[in-house]
């Protein structure tokens, strides 16, 4: 039932989520750690970048990021300086774009994490010698591994489904830049709804599939507590 074009672009979606969602955890981490801890005049409108694509059509966002890193663009030119090729309609491209696309997914579960600990634990390892790096490696991160496991599913996740954003800024390039998504469409454009349909269950599937695996963390995570 499926082509050999319909595996390379599953290939590439996986490629791709594993990607993003490995350097959206590396990334976000101090960034929602510092939402969560800091009393700055900054810390709203920096909320509100991180949650703009849960608002922006993800077309806007993917257009913006082709404008800013094509080779006209303000970023295309600085990036060419330091040895960076243009990223429209590279994989590297899908990456940078997903980041942005699936950049709340992995702030705000692990902001919300951070947030949760409290100062109780922090205050403890202090009086006994801990200093700032020690307590958040020894003392924050084991005790927001819940929030870790939620961003991390939520990013894969939202990254599989993509379509807007890695469409504008990656195309419709076989082996390339073509995912799940965009072959679904190409198979839809051409009436070919039987192998859309395979793929598009399949997507379903695995949509149910991380709902129910999200429920089970919080209840384990309810447990613990």
């Amino acid at each position: 039932m499926l082509t050999s074009a319909d595996w390379a672009a599953i290939t590439l979606t996986l490629q791709l989520a594993t990607v993003t969602t490995v350097l959206l955890l590396v990334l976000c981490t101090p960034l929602a750690w510092w939402l969560a801890r800091t009393r700055s005049r900054w810390r709203g409108p920096v909320s509100a970048v991180v949650a703009l694509p849960l608002v922006l059509p993800p077309t806007v966002i993917g257009f913006y990021l082709l404008v800013a890193l094509g080779p006209n663009g303000p970023l295309g030119p600085l990036l060419g300086l330091v040895g960076i090729p243009a990223l429209p309609f590279t994989f590297a491209g899908l990456v940078v774009g997903s980041l942005v696309y699936s950049l709340p997914f992995a702030v705000q579960p692990l902001q919300h994490a951070f947030e949760s600990i409290g100062e109780r634990p922090l205050e403890a390892a202090a009086t006994l010698g801990a200093g700032p790096l020690d307590r958040f490696f020894t003392v924050a991160l084991p005790l927001a591994r819940p929030g870790f496991v939620t961003a991390g599913i939520l990013s894969f996740a939202h990254t599989i489904g993509e379509f807007g954003v890695v469409l504008m800024i990656g195309g419709n390039i076989p082996g390339v830049t073509r995912v799940i998504s965009v072959q679904i469409y190409d198979h839809v454009e051409a009436l070919d709804y039987q192998r859309a349909h395979v793929l598009a269950a399949g997507m379903l599937v695995f949509s149910f599939l991380v709902l129910l695996l999200l429920q089970r963390a919080r209840r384990g995570r309810g447990a613990l507590a």
